[in-house]
C-alpha cells in the first residue's frame, strides 16, 4: 500500500500471522461434523415435544414431564418375513399419559395410537440420599406389520438422576438403550417425578451434556474475543509505525 507522500506502507508479518490464525480457528470451530449415513432407512426427524402429568390421589400433580420421544425398534416384519429396524416418533397429540406416586416410586405410562403402542417409565426414589432415577422402562406395541406383539422390559436401569425436589433437565439429545431390540432419543427433556410445588418442575438440575455444551460455547467465545483483541491492539501498533515513517519524511 503506498502513501500519497509516496511511502510504502506494511503489515507486520506478525499481524498477518495473527489475522491468519484467526481465520483459521474460526473456520475449524464451525465445523460441524455431518450426520452419519449408514443407517438403512430414512429417519423422521427430531419429534415434537409432549408436556405429560399425573395427578395423585389428592388430586395435585405429583410428576411433570416435558420431552420429545424417538423409537429406535427391531422386530420381525410380517411382509418382509424379517427383522427389520425403525425409527418412529412418539406423537404427543395422540398420546394419553396416566400413572401413580408413591412416596418412593411414580409411574409415568404413555400410551399412543389407540393403545397400539404403550410405554412405562418406572421412577425410584432413594429416601436416604434422596436421589431418583429412572429403573425401569417397559413397552409394548402391536403395529400392522408386526409378526408378533412386540415386548420389552429392563428392571436395572439407571437414568435421569436427579435430586428430591428438584427437576432433571437434559435439552440435548441422549439415548436410553433398554434392550437390544429397543433404545429410545429424548430431546428437550425436563422431568420431576417427586416434590413438586405447586404443581411446578422444581429448580432444574442439568445433564452433563448441557453443562459441556455450556462450557464449550463460553471458551470458544472467550478465545475469539482475545484474537480480536491481539489483532486489533497489532493492527494499532502497525499503524503508529507508519504514522511515525511518514514524520521521517
Amino acid at each position: 500500500m503506498t502513501s500519497a507522500g509516496g511511502v510504502q506502507t506494511r503489515w507486520p508479518t506478525f499481524t498477518v500471522h495473527l489475522i491468519f490464525a484467526a481465520l483459521v480457528l474460526h473456520q475449524t470451530l464451525a465445523t460441524v461434523t455431518p450426520p452419519s449415513t449408514e443407517a438403512p432407512h430414512k429417519e423422521p426427524g427430531s419429534p415434537e415435544t409432549g408436556h405429560y402429568q399425573v395427578t395423585g390421589t389428592n388430586g395435585s400433580v405429583c410428576l411433570l414431564a416435558y420431552m420429545g420421544l424417538q423409537l429406535n425398534i427391531s422386530f420381525s416384519s410380517a411382509s418382509l418375513n424379517q427383522t427389520v429396524q425403525d425409527v418412529v416418533n412418539l406423537e404427543p397429540n395422540t398420546t394419553k399419559a396416566s400413572g401413580s406416586c408413591d412416596a418412593d416410586s411414580a409411574t409415568l405410562r404413555l400410551s399412543a395410537d389407540a393403545n397400539k403402542t404403550n410405554l412405562t417409565f418406572f421412577f425410584t426414589l432413594n429416601t436416604t440420599s434422596n436421589k431418583y432415577h429412572v429403573s425401569e422402562i417397559t413397552m409394548s406395541a402391536i403395529w400392522p406389520d408386526m409378526k408378533e406383539p412386540f415386548l420389552a422390559r429392563n428392571s436395572s436401569l439407571d437414568y435421569l438422576r436427579g435430586t428430591l425436589g428438584f427437576s432433571y433437565m437434559c435439552r440435548e439429545e441422549q439415548t436410553l438403550d433398554v434392550v437390544p431390540a429397543l433404545s429410545i432419543n429424548t430431546f428437550q427433556l425436563q422431568v420431576q417425578p417427586f416434590g413438586l410445588t405447586q404443581n411446578k418442575f422444581g429448580t432444574a438440575e442439568q445433564c452433563q451434556m448441557d453443562e459441556d455444551d455450556m462450557l464449550i460455547a463460553i471458551v470458544v467465545g472467550a478465545a475469539l474475543a482475545g484474537l480480536v483483541l491481539i489483532v486489533l491492539v497489532a493492527y494499532l501498533i502497525g499503524r503508529r509505525r507508519s504514522h511515525a515513517g511518514y514524520q521521517t519524511i
